[in-house]
């Protein structure tokens, strides 16, 4: 059993050394990093979508510095929206017919960052430049230049318990 002691002296020492305990580096200019844009689901990349969804960062609200930031705040819920719509994909009904995951992951990628892009354009700043796209364009931009394209866990890290976001239904007909 680990003492309150040592605890504290554990993240003195964690908070010291700037060590990496799982949450998302931020850089030296105080900025939240939040990797964006998520990659599109593909054949290569759904097992660890499926596999691998409590090992890639969650951004919850204590993640952001309290002022500022709304456009990395908005990534931040894209992502997490995205994440929690893939375990609908990944888990249930969806997943017994292995055919339909990955039309379903496809739907939840699209759907996430179509709302993203409508919250994007609710603000009064410069709207991420994807979502000045239509159609297939947006859905190419979106899927170029990504920081994490495998959807690799993030060494060590265990993404925290969160609740189901609403707003997504899978449409098996559009498959």
């Amino acid at each position: 059993m680990i003492s309150i002691r040592g605890l504290a002296v554990f993240w003195m020492i964690a908070l010291l050394t700037g060590a990496n305990l799982g949450e998302t580096k931020r850089n030296s200019f105080k900025e939240p990093d939040v990797p964006f844009p998520p990659a599109c689901p593909t054949a290569q990349n759904l097992a660890a979508i499926c596999h691998y969804g409590q090992g890639r960062p969650r951004y919850p609200d204590s993640f952001f510095p309290r002022s500022g930031s709304s456009h990395f705040r908005r990534r931040g819920n894209a992502i997490n929206r995205l994440e929690s719509w893939y375990s609908v994909c990944c888990s249930g009904q969806v997943a017994q017919q292995s055919s339909l995951i990955l039309c379903c992951a496809q739907q939840a990628w699209k759907q996430a960052l179509s709302q993203f892009c409508t919250e994007e354009y609710s603000t009064m700043t410069l709207a991420y430049e994807c979502c000045e796209d239509r159609g297939d364009a947006r859905w190419v931009c979106f899927d170029s230049e990504l920081p994490n394209p495998d959807y690799s866990p993030t060494p060590g890290y265990t993404a925290p318990a969160v609740p189901l976001e609403p707003g997504f239904s899978f449409n098996a007909n559009a498959c």
